[in-house]
């Protein structure tokens, strides 16, 4: 599985924040050809919640997943949206296995 960080305008640990996708998507990693993320800072210097970021997954032979998290720190918003991406996978999986 590939991992490409995006964060324009950031200075993003980017080996922390790939190791944080790789575990949240590790149960589907085999099945998974890229993953894309894209990270943002929604208000800039002014602070607060304003963390974005996206993460899209393609699974071979299907199409892309994407989901998006918005949290106080980086860290934060790409686990939460690594998360939400890793449950729709399971479930798209899952309908597949059982058929």
């Amino acid at each position: 599985m590939e991992i490409a960080i995006h964060a324009p305008n950031m200075h993003a640990q980017v080996d922390a924040l790939e190791e944080d996708v790789r575990h949240a998507l590790a149960h589907s990693a085999d099945r998974l050809t890229r993953v894309e993320v894209f990270l943002k800072d929604v208000n800039a210097d002014k602070g607060g919640v304003d963390k974005n970021c996206v993460v899209e997954a393609r699974p071979r032979g299907l199409d892309p997943v994407a989901a998006e998290h918005t949290a106080a720190t980086l860290h934060e918003a790409v686990q939460g949206a690594a998360r939400k991406v890793q449950r729709q996978l399971e479930h798209r999986f899952g309908k597949l296995d059982s058929k």
